[in-house]
């Protein structure tokens, strides 16, 4: 085929009658001896080049099939008179064989001709028939890790972060500032040069769209996103990660000053996931393995046994400069495939419990290596006596005049709450005792005087 666009061409493609160029040549001459006043002649025949293609069909048509469609019932002899008068050829017999025209060439099958019948009868004769109704079925119950991933998104945005969608997908350079790039990750048709790697982080994505907050004057970023991150091509080496940055200064408050976003915040956002998708942060480990990209003095990992729930800090001061930020980048990771699945009863809160007896307080000040976390003397301290201590909070921590160099002084509110009867002075002096040698023992400190 030449494919030449032709009028005809255009024409014939619309569906026109594909029978109809000799009626209109018949017709354009007769239009020509009445218009331009020619003398009386006949019209003998019309030269044609080729053949029109020859779009006969036959459809059978079951006459029972109109009221099976439509619900209208329509005599056998009404439906022949309607088809006849649409210019449809028709014979009769157990069915009808009916010949569309050639104008018609979105007849296709029985169902079109049913059509052509109740257009005619009208479509106010189709009885009014409520629809059947669907078996009810249970809705399809998310899984364990897209609940959490809901409340791990919920806690975020509550957290005050705004919720991010960015790319799956990032350039091979950048990619190499957190990990070496894995070829096989590489996508063989990128949409540009820029995006020819599936992601092996996150972090990376947040940072840029910080930067160009920043070129735009919003220096002040509180971000999330929830997806997807690759190690490599295998079901396996793809996971789900919550990630949240922040950087610049915190919103301005009458009440409260304004100041920089630093590693606490990361490790409470992380904090507040965590608690929302059910793990125990209470049995939580902090440790200070945190990936490479982590600012190596402030950040962390928040662990459950050997399993890593979430990592935090501060970015990297290189790869805040590489980024173009100007302040430090606070940044957590959230892991909820690797959060443990609780055995309570779905998302029921626990019932709450209101304990009769009043609880008791008391506070100690231990002089620590500077190296010991807060977290391990928590940990001692709390390991002391499971059921009567119910918290641990560090609200004193001192460096300087009367404390050796090379020691720190960390101070702890330890919260006792008596089950079944109030407390004496002996026993609380007795867990204290407890606490007292639980804390030296694990981590080789003294009470400070």
């Amino acid at each position: 085929a030449l494919q030449i666009t032709s009028d005809a061409r255009y024409r014939f493609e619309r569906g026109l009658d594909t029978q109809s160029a000799a009626t209109g040549a018949v017709a354009a001459a007769r239009m020509v001896r009445e218009m331009c006043g020619a003398a009386e002649t006949q019209i003998y025949a019309t030269v044609a080049a080729g053949s029109a293609p020859d779009h006969t069909r036959t459809i059978v048509l079951d006459t029972a099939l109109c009221k099976k469609r439509t619900g209208v019932d329509v005599q056998v002899a009404e439906q022949v008179r309607i088809l006849k008068a649409l210019g449809f050829g028709v014979t009769e017999g157990a069915a009808l064989s009916v010949v569309p025209p050639s104008w018609r060439p979105d007849i296709e099958g029985a169902a079109d001709l049913v059509e052509e019948v109740v257009r005619v009868v009208g479509y106010d004769a189709v009885p009014a028939t409520s629809l059947q109704r669907a078996l009810a079925t249970t809705p399809v119950a998310l899984d364990v890790e897209d609940r959490r991933i809901g409340q791990i998104r919920r806690t975020l945005a509550e957290q005050g972060l705004m919720e991010s969608v960015t790319w799956s997908f990032m350039s091979r350079e950048l990619a190499e500032k957190f990990v070496p790039a894995n070829d096989a990750l590489v996508l063989q048709n990128p949409i540009s040069s820029d995006l020819d790697l599936m992601r092996p982080t996150i972090i990376a994505n947040l940072a840029q769209a910080a930067r160009r907050n920043a070129d735009r004057g919003f220096a002040d970023v509180a971000l999330f996103e929830v997806g997807p991150v690759f190690k490599n091509t295998t079901p396996e080496g793809q996971s789900i990660v919550a990630t949240t940055l922040r950087t610049g200064q915190s919103p301005r408050h009458w009440a409260v000053g304004a100041r920089q976003a630093d590693v606490f915040d990361a490790k409470a956002d992380a904090m507040a996931a965590l608690s929302a998708a059910g793990a125990p942060v209470a049995s939580l480990q902090v440790t200070t393995d945190a990936p490479a990209w982590y600012h190596p003095g402030r950040s962390g990992c928040l662990r459950l046994g050997p399993n890593v729930l979430a990592s935090f800090g501060e970015l990297h001061p290189t790869l805040v400069d590489a980024f173009g930020l100007t302040s430090a980048v606070a940044v957590a990771e959230i892991y909820p495939a690797n959060i443990p699945q609780g055995r309570g009863t779905g998302s029921a809160k626990p019932l709450l419990k209101l304990e009769p007896l009043q609880p008791v307080s008391r506070d100690f000040a231990f002089v620590v290596d500077c190296d010991v976390t807060a977290a391990k003397l928590i940990k001692a301290a709390r390991d002391a006596d499971k059921n009567l201590i119910r918290d641990v909070t560090v609200f004193d921590v001192y460096e300087g005049e009367h404390v050796a160099a090379g020691k720190k002084s960390v101070a702890l509110t330890v919260t006792l709450q008596p089950v079944d009867k109030t407390l004496t002075d002996a026993e609380i002096d007795a867990i204290a005792a407890k606490v007292t040698a639980g804390v030296t023992k694990a981590t080789g400190a003294t009470l400070r005087g």
